[in-house]
Formats: structure tokens, sequence, C-alpha cells
């Protein structure tokens, strides 16, 4: 299944949900994309209401199906609650946390930059989004790249970042310092409901 490259905003009025966790997607059109996006629609049945749930995470997360579904299934393998681990793998993600540090301003971008091969983990370059960074790992980008005019430029924005992840100003990298809590992650998700919608 190829990768979803549309407009974010459309995926996020789609379902009802700020994919950016800004809210930005929704500020002025808080309906569904399209001509009839702004009409009554019928309740969701149970199905429905599980799909869109996975929905917003998956397109939150910019995963394709297949890659969604293998992380689910990895964390059905661990010890603990389901739902909350796979939330966990999926903030554990190379591009999520070069996203969360602040190198970029989006998720879409922070894949490119892991793409374009501007990203270390503990001084090695990684070029894999998908890459699983373990707790106690440094993410930096290559010397040559730390003064990238779009990174200077995301990192001016950020006002504030997740506990889980410490950040050194001075040589611009950001370590992994422990597994998120639930409470610390997105309070809109019900990460039950994707659980119901995989163990049908």
């Amino acid at each position: 299944m190829a990768r979803y490259t549309g407009p974010s905003y459309k995926q996020a009025r789609r379902v009802g949900f700020s994919i950016s966790e800004t809210g930005k997607e929704l500020a002025k059109r808080p309906y569904g994309p399209g001509q009839h996006g702004n009409e009554r629609k019928g309740k969701l049945s149970d199905y429905g209401t599980q799909l869109k749930e996975k929905q917003k995470v998956r397109f939150m997360y910019g995963l394709n199906e297949r890659q969604f579904h293998k992380t689910f299934v990895e964390a059905e393998k661990m010890e603990g609650i389901q739902g909350t681990n796979f939330l966990r793998l999926l903030e554990s993600r190379l591009d999520n946390l070069v996203y969360r540090i602040g190198f970029a301003s989006t998720r879409r971008g922070a894949r490119q930059l892991v793409n374009h091969g501007h990203v270390t983990v503990n001084g090695k370059k990684v070029d894999i989004p998908s890459y699983r960074v373990k707790v106690g790992d440094v993410i930096s980008l290559k010397e040559d790249d730390k003064n990238l005019k779009v990174v200077e430029e995301s990192l001016a924005k950020v006002s504030k970042r997740v506990d889980f992840i410490t950040y050194d100003e001075n040589k611009k990298e950001g370590t992994y310092v422990r597994l998120p809590e639930r409470n610390e992650l997105n309070a809109d998700i019900d990460e039950a409901l994707i659980v119901e919608f995989y163990n049908k």
C-alpha cells in the first residue's frame, strides 16, 4: 500500500481529529472534506467507530496499513496493556522522536529529514524513519546539518517538549530518557477501540 502524500488537513477533517496535535486543521472548517463534508451524517456503527479511531492514529503517525498492523502485532507480544504498548512503540519511531525533539515542525517533515540522511542515533547515521529508538539513545543531526535553515526555524517554534525526552541546546541533541506514560500521550485517542478493531 502506497503512502498517502496528499494534504494532511484533508485527512484530519475526514476523521475529525487534529493529526498534528495543534488543532489548526479543524480551526476554520471542523467538518469533513469535499462538497458534502458539512452535511449531517448518521451515527457510526461500532465497526465504524473503531475504524475511525484506527485511522486517526494511523494518520497521526503517518504509517501505511501494513506498518501499522505490524506494530500492533508487536505490541500484542509484549507484557502489559496492549493499547499502551502500541502507542509506546509508535512514539519510539525515529521520525516521531525527531518531531518531538523539534528538529522538524511536522512528522512528515521529520520523516524527510531522516530519509535524506541528516539524522544520527548515538553518532551513527540512520535513514530509516521506522527505526525503533531505545531508551538512552541520543538523537542528533550530522555535524554539517545542525545549522540547516529548516531545522533552526523549527527549533525556534518549540515552546515545550515532552518529559520523556531531554534536549541539549548547545549540542543540538535529544535523548530518549524513558518510555512515555499513557497520560503523557494524546488524551483524545481511545486505543481500546483499535484493539477491538483488530481483535474481531
